[in-house]
């Protein structure tokens, strides 16, 4: 798969950044990257999964500043570097701060290119978008429109944030209920969502070998959020994908179970013409990426479509 977008030789990174929390217990820890030059620069922010940081994801990332954006990492409360307890009293609502430690970054944008003088002046504030991983996929969804159902079959506030223009979901859980292990039901509540109202352009990436332990169902829960919330656009299911999508946490790192750099790659590629696309409206890159993998002789995934977020314009120029 090749997709045509302009690459930028050299990248900066800066962290830790703390943002001032009172509410929340601790300062949140920021990690910016962007590329060296450039004005105008779109901006990703990144969920990280259960117990990783801001020092997790440095293949997608790396990649998407190489290719123009400016990418911001917090680190949630649930990071293994924080080790908290898990009798604290913030635990229940974990999922709940990632949320608004998201926000609260939008908020402070000023205040980062303050810390960051190279940074400064340099983003583009009217093209935002959020990918999350896993837990994060959950926490990125939140923002996009999604909702918890209840115990007592209520819905939950809204938490979206229309400062985000699109998302990517990758290895995101799906439906609750009976289709939860006892495990998670007792354990993690909000995994019951209400995909209904998820509007936000989105695109969901699964892999068909990511069978969890969390869910009574195989890989196919990983594709929920694309069937039944109206603003998932794409799916991607990757051939032999597991949790990890192929090693996008790191370098090297030993948890990955399906470790494969053309998985991996695939991610890179795909996540990033996407949300070109999705925040560009004359922009081609999605559609070029969706004809590579159609072409392709050795394909490492397929793509399904609701509805092409590129405009019939584009399309017709092609």
């Amino acid at each position: 798969m090749s997709v045509s977008v302009q690459t930028t030789p050299a990248i900066i990174t800066f962290g830790p950044i703390a943002l001032p929390a009172p509410d929340r217990g601790q300062d949140l820890h920021l990690r910016v990257s962007a590329p060296a030059v450039g004005d105008d620069l779109p901006v990703i922010l990144m969920a990280h999964g259960f117990a990783k940081s801001l020092r997790d994801y440095a293949p997608l990332v790396d990649f998407w500043t190489a290719h123009g954006f400016a990418v911001i990492q917090p680190t949630f409360l649930d990071s293994a570097t924080l080790d908290l307890a898990p009798t604290d009293p913030r635990t229940p609502d974990i999922w709940k701060h990632r949320v608004a430690d998201m926000k609260r970054i939008l908020d402070d944008l000023d205040q980062i290119e303050d810390v960051v003088p190279q940074l400064k002046g340099r983003l583009d504030r009217t093209r935002i978008a959020a990918v999350g991983h896993s837990y994060g996929g959950q926490t990125v969804g939140m923002l996009l429109g999604a909702r918890v159902i209840g115990s007592d079959g209520t819905i939950s506030e809204d938490m979206s944030d229309p400062r985000i223009k699109a998302g990517v979901l990758l290895s995101t859980t799906g439906l609750g209920g009976e289709f939860l292990t006892p495990f998670a039901a007792e354990h993690f509540s909000f995994m019951t969502p209400s995909f209904a109202e998820l509007t936000t352009p989105a695109l969901v990436v699964a892999g068909d070998k990511d069978d969890s332990p969390l869910s009574t169902r195989g890989p196919d829960w990983f594709t929920d959020v694309y069937k039944l919330s109206p603003g998932a656009t794409a799916l991607v299911t990757l051939f032999g994908g597991e949790h990890l999508l192929g090693g996008i946490t790191g370098y090297g790192v030993t948890d990955t179970t399906d470790e494969s750099p053309a998985r991996v790659s695939a991610v890179q590629e795909l996540s990033t013409a996407y949300l070109r696309t999705a925040l560009y409206d004359d922009d081609t890159a999605w559609l070029e990426a969706t004809k590579a993998v159609a072409d392709s002789p050795d394909p490492q995934g397929r793509i399904e479509e609701k509805s092409a977020i590129t405009t019939p314009e584009v399309a017709e120029a092609l």
